[in-house]
């Protein structure tokens, strides 16, 4: 039992080392998920690699990807973490919204030439 309470200390102590930024939603690790992980030290990221267990990494790693980031990283301070982990983020929206607009584009490429060729 004695085993158990400590082990439940020292996980309160590590919880409460990890600043209110790092406990948030990283939109970085979620969509760049091996990418990120290998910028922030994170390893368990590469197993976004492995088929269908990507899908489930993403979620994992936006949810605890900030946490993990914080604890394997050498960080300056709390202001430089927030700023790199926005740096990621905006850098994710970006790949995002570049595929985004890519697919809308191959769709309305696609409809125009199914028009032309059999319409």
């Amino acid at each position: 039992m004695k085993g158990t309470d400590m082990s439940k200390d020292n996980n309160a102590a590590a919880d409460t080392a990890v600043p209110a930024a790092a406990k948030r939603w990283n939109w970085g690790a979620f969509f760049m998920s091996w990418i990120w992980g290998l910028g922030n030290r994170t390893s368990i990221a590469l197993l976004s690699l492995i088929p269908v267990v990507n899908i489930v990494m993403a979620f994992v790693l936006g949810a605890r990807g900030s946490q993990w980031a914080w604890k394997n990283k050498n960080w300056e301070n709390e202001a430089q973490f927030t700023r790199i982990q926005g740096l990621w983020s905006a850098f994710g929206w970006g790949l995002f919204a570049g595929y985004a607009v890519a697919l809308v584009l191959l769709v309305i490429a696609l409809v125009v030439t199914f028009n032309n060729v059999f319409m």
